[in-house]
C-alpha cells in the first residue's frame, strides 16, 4: 500500500510538473484529483482488448441484445443531456464561439465543468463499446481507430478537467454530444430487426462526424488567431489530435464506402451483420450493437 501511494504521489507530481498547476475549481471532484485511476482503468481496457478474444476463442458468442438496447438508449440519454445541459450554459454565460477565456463567466463556468466531467466519465463508460465487441466475438470491428480513440479520449479529457475545464473547451464536446445522440440511437435502433428498412442513413453518421472534426479543428484555431488567453499549447495539442482523427476517418470512410461497388449499399436491406459500430466522441466509428466488415467518442 505504501509503494502504491508513493507510486500515485510521483505520479501525479509528473503530470503536474509536465502541465503546471491545475485548476482549483476541480479540485475533490471524483476521479480527478489522481491520474492513477484514469491510467488504471485505461490498462485494464487495454488489456481486456489483448485478452479478452483469447478468452473468447473457444467459447460461444453472446447475443447480449437487451443489454445493447438498454446500454445505448442510456448513452442517448445521457448525450442528450450533456447536449442541452452545454448550450444552455454557455448561452447563459455569454460564451463565445471565437475564443472563450477560463474564467469569463462565472458561474456559467463551474455549470460548464460540471457537464464536461460527465464528458470525460461518459469515455470510461464507452469503454463497453469494445467489450460488447470482445463478447460477442466481432473482433473484425476492433480496429486502431477503435482502441486509439477510446483509449486516448478518456485519458485527454482527464486533463482537459484538470486544467482547461471550460471556457473554449465546450464547443467539442457540444457537437459530440449532438453526434451521439444520433449515433447512440441509431446502434439501439439497429438491434431491434423491424427497424432495419428505416435505417438508411448510417454512411451520413461517418460524414457527419468528418465535419464535426474540422467544425472543432477550425473554433480551435480561431483562438490561436485572436487569442483570448485560453492556454495555447492546449489549443495546438487538440488541433493536432483532432487532425489524426479526420485521417483516420477519412481512410475509415474510403474503405468502407468509396471501395464498394457503386450503389451496391443502396440496393441491399439493412442488415444488422452489415451496421458498423462508428462511435467517435468525440469520434470514433464502433457500433456496439451491430456487425460489420470493419470498423471506432
Amino acid at each position: 500500500m505504501d509503494q502504491l501511494e508513493a507510486f500515485d504521489k510521483q505520479l501525479n507530481s509528473f503530470v503536474d510538473y509536465l502541465f503546471g498547476e491545475r485548476d482549483s475549481r476541480v479540485r475533490g471532484w471524483l476521479l480527478l484529483d489522481s491520474y492513477l485511476p484514469t491510467l488504471s482503468f485505461t490498462i485494464v481496457y487495454l488489456l481486456a482488448v489483448y485478452l479478452g478474444p483469447i478468452y473468447m476463442k473457444n467459447r460461444p458468442a453472446y447475443s447480449l441484445k437487451k443489454v445493447l438496447i438498454v446500454y445505448n438508449f442510456a448513452v442517448t440519454m445521457l448525450s442528450l443531456y450533456m447536449l442541452i445541459e452545454l448550450i444552455s450554459a454557455a448561452w447563459v454565460g455569454g460564451y463565445r464561439l471565437q475564443c472563450q477565456s477560463l474564467h469569463g463567466a462565472g458561474d456559467a463556468d463551474i455549470r460548464v465543468a460540471k457537464v464536461l466531467w460527465w464528458y470525460y466519465f461518459s469515455k470510461l463508460i464507452e469503454f463497453l463499446d469494445t467489450i460488447f465487441f470482445v463478447l460477442r466475438k466481432k473482433n473484425n470491428q476492433i480496429s486502431f481507430l477503435h482502441v486509439y480513440h477510446h483509449a486516448s479520449m478518456f485519458n485527454i479529457w482527464w486533463c482537459v478537467l484538470n486544467w482547461i475545464p471550460c471556457g473554449q473547451s465546450f464547443f467539442g464536446p457540444t457537437l459530440n454530444s449532438f453526434i451521439h445522440v444520433l449515433m447512440y440511437s441509431y446502434y439501439g435502433l439497429s438491434t431491434i430487426p423491424s427497424m432495419h428498412k428505416y435505417l438508411w442513413w448510417k454512411r451520413y453518421l461517418t460524414q457527419a462526424q468528418l465535419v464535426q472534426f474540422i467544425m472543432t479543428i477550425t473554433h480551435t484555431l480561431s483562438a490561436v488567431v485572436a487569442p483570448c488567453g485560453f492556454p495555447i499549447g492546449c489549443l495546438l495539442f487538440q488541433s493536432s489530435y483532432m487532425a489524426t482523427l479526420v485521417i483516420l476517418f477519412i481512410n475509415f470512410y474510403i474503405q468502407t464506402y468509396r471501395k464498394r461497388q457503386s450503389g451496391e449499399e443502396a440496393k441491399l436491406p439493412i442488415d444488422v451483420k452489415d451496421v458498423k459500430n462508428s462511435h467517435a466522441n468525440g469520434f470514433s466509428s464502433s457500433i456496439n450493437g451491430s456487425n460489420s466488415k470493419q470498423k471506432s467518442q
